[in-house]
């Protein structure tokens, strides 16, 4: 049983001016002995814990009781009241498991003495290229359009059994950004007239925030641009637009400059949350991928070869060598060093995890207790400075 952490309130801080990465209550909880942290997200009054439950797993690597079991030890055992699920999972995507993983958070919900106010849930909405998903046009490739997004709405909240979604995100841009999912980086000649504009899909989202649909929006995959275009479009017609409160992007130690560079000083003023996903950038800061020729059956790896391709590269292969070095000294894991460094980033609201087997999910989570030293964190910048971002140069 860990120390018993009494819960206590933090100096009280003016919504509008609260860091987003703020911590607001700690509270005991049974794994963790620290206790668990809870920061709210944005300028929104949801109050999420410092770790978020991932789901993209479940229905395809775990079945629905599997899945439900984490969710259980997530929230009964460590305090995690976070969950984070999109319309298109479980992954890879397809059309013969779509709605499985939402289908499993369902059960999860439906338990007896389980409240669903006490739990926040986040899903998302697909961006541009998916044919499959069944929308008001069967075959229609997905947009953000308003009527797509509304019936993509009713759709989850039926899998999911509830009358109403915490913080619904737009999964990714319906316009070219570039560096999407390992794509190169922005160029002008690849920008698409086409786009869905970004008055529509707000006008959509707040239908949908008026309805009582959903409490809160966010995004996902962004860049500086489209945050302060949204952001300033809510606030000249705040009863047109709503104001987004958070972003998911991923963010760890191989990823990070896409983020620092100018999402970190663009979310700041604007105090939308940084939710980062991928904080073992695919599996890979955990070291086991290390060996080609022996990669686990079943994993990432295995299961996305294209999407996974960027993080085989020399360059990231050397940054994931030298920081599993650090971790070695620590005497802690790889991925509890990595997590461990995502968890406490002062602009971190709440990181996204995921796992395939509970004891994969407790290390992962324990990870909160650990609080690396001065001397850890000067030699990770070192090895930043000399390999930044190298998923980019694989």
């Amino acid at each position: 049983m860990a120390t018993t952490i009494a819960a206590t309130l933090l100096l009280p801080l003016p919504l509008a001016i609260a860091y987003s990465g703020t911590i607001i209550k700690n509270v005991a909880v049974p794994g963790l002995m620290r206790g668990m942290d809870y920061a709210h997200l944005g300028t929104s009054d949801l109050l999420v814990s410092k770790v978020c439950m991932g789901t993209m797993t479940f229905g395809k690597q775990n079945t629905l009781d599997e899945g439900v079991s984490q969710l259980n030890m997530a929230f009964d055992k460590y305090g995690v009241n976070f969950i984070d699920t999109a319309e298109i999972y479980p992954t890879p995507p397809s059309k013969d498991t779509l709605g499985l993983t939402d289908l499993t958070i369902a059960s999860f919900l439906e338990q007896q003495g389980r409240k669903r106010e006490d739990v926040i849930l986040a899903t998302k909405v697909a961006g541009p290229g998916v044919t499959w998903l069944p929308r008001s046009q069967p075959d229609t490739s997905s947009r953000l359009t308003k009527e797509q997004i509304l019936y993509s709405v009713d759709a989850s909240l039926q899998r999911l059994g509830t009358n109403y979604i915490d913080l619904l995100q737009l999964h990714w841009p319906d316009r070219y950004t570039g560096g999407l999912f390992g794509a190169p980086d922005f160029t002008p000649t690849n920008v698409r007239e086409e786009s869905v504009a970004f008055d529509e899909t707000l006008e959509a989202l707040q239908t949908l925030v008026t309805a009582g649909k959903v409490r809160y929006v966010g995004v996902s995959n962004e860049t500086p641009y489209g945050v302060c275009t949204m952001v300033e479009m809510a606030k000249s017609q705040p009863t047109k637009y709503p104001r987004i409160v958070s972003i998911q992007n991923s963010y760890s130690l191989v990823v990070r400059k896409d983020y620092e560079a100018g999402l970190a000083e663009t979310c700041y003023h604007h105090k939308v949350s940084l939710l980062p996903y991928s904080p073992l950038a695919g599996g890979s800061l955990t070291n086991k991928y290390a060996n080609k020729d022996d990669i686990p059956v079943g994993s990432r790896y295995s299961a996305f070869p294209g999407y996974m391709a960027r993080y085989y590269g020399s360059q990231n292969e050397a940054a994931v060598s030298a920081y599993a070095s650090i971790a070695k000294k620590c005497n802690i894991s790889p991925a509890t060093m990595a997590l461990s460094w995502c968890y406490h980033r002062q602009h971190v609201c709440s990181t996204i995890i995921g796992a395939t087997c509970l004891s994969q999910l407790e290390e992962n989570i324990l990870a909160y207790d650990i609080k690396l030293d001065d001397e850890t964190m000067k030699e990770i910048d070192e090895v930043y400075k000399k390999y930044t971002d190298p998923t980019k140069y694989a």
